[in-house]
């Protein structure tokens, strides 16, 4: 359902800037099922950017890395990315889409976001949540912006939201709006915490979280829903119910982002003194140290 919270601005600024997110309740294991429904929920939205769960295709609560791959595409030969790339030629607009990726033997817990040309970019999730560390190869792509209609936009997924880094990281290359595909499962703590991610970097954040659960032989995963748009400074602009599909759509006004004062002498960015915080580096490189071990 479009709405609409933030002022217009003055006729020769630019447009703003639809952007939301959709959430609804994949099927396990039913790929084209699900790309097939994602497409009837999308048909008629009139957006510049639609954020689709984690996982959206395949589901979440794999067996094991076998029942995983077996799942996966790549997404240079994959049906589900024709399809949304489609959608994005015909209605003129972009999505950012949770996505089993598999890349030779490797497979990723990925964000894709794809154009009207197809995939422009393709960010692996950093930080595994739990069971993933036991079937998804760790993420290995930088953390970059990516430029849409002018927008800035960071991609993140899921459980990124509980390192501040990643996010702060983002906006310091400039990210105006912050997009997860997520599939959350611990209650409400994400998104209270993008919240204060978009308090403490002066950005926009997209949560598409999914609802409903995976029932599966080796038990069953019960999804948040929830889903959300915030403003720079914390404010809820939309909000998704948590067991229900939702399209929601908001016009959005990306110069707000670019402002980072806080008060009329404080700017959360220029007033950082990263002398004083050397641990964040130090912690940084040592657990990549642990990692190679």
């Amino acid at each position: 359902m479009p709405a609409s919270r933030s002022p217009r601005p003055a006729a020769a600024a630019r447009a703003p800037f639809r952007a939301g997110f959709l959430q609804f309740a994949p099927r396990f294991g039913d790929v084209a099922g699900n790309c097939r429904r994602v497409l009837e929920h999308l048909e008629g939205a009139a957006a510049d950017l639609i954020v689709l769960p984690e996982l959206a295709f395949t589901g979440y609560h794999f067996a094991d890395r076998r029942e995983l791959l077996t799942l996966a595409e790549e997404p240079a030969n994959s049906p589900t990315v024709a399809a949304l790339s489609d959608w994005c030629r015909r209605h003129r607009s972009h999505l950012v889409t949770g996505f089993a990726e598999r890349a030779g033997r490797a497979v990723y817990n990925s964000a894709l976001l794809i154009g009207p040309r197809g995939v422009l970019h393709t960010y692996r999730k950093l930080h595994l949540f739990n069971e993933e560390k036991r079937y998804f190869d760790p993420g290995d792509t930088p953390l970059s912006v990516q430029k849409v209609r002018g927008v800035k936009l960071g991609l993140i997924v899921c459980f990124d939201w509980a390192f501040p880094e990643v996010v702060r990281e983002l906006a310091l290359q400039g990210a105006e709006i912050i997009c997860q595909p997520a599939n959350l499962v611990l209650p409400g703590f994400c998104q209270q915490a993008m919240l204060t991610r978009c308090i403490e970097n002066r950005v926009y954040a997209i949560t598409a979280n999914r609802h409903g659960k995976d029932v599966r032989p080796h038990g069953e995963l019960r999804f948040t829903g929830l889903s959300q748009v915030v403003a720079p400074g914390g404010m809820l602009l939309a909000k998704a119910t948590r067991s229900a599909n939702r399209l929601e759509v908001v016009e959005l006004e990306p110069r707000l982002a670019r402002d980072k004062g806080i008060t009329a002498r404080n700017d959360l960015f220029r007033d950082r003194r990263p002398d004083f915080y050397p641990h964040l580096a130090h912690a940084a490189a040592a657990g990549r140290a642990r990692g190679r071990r």
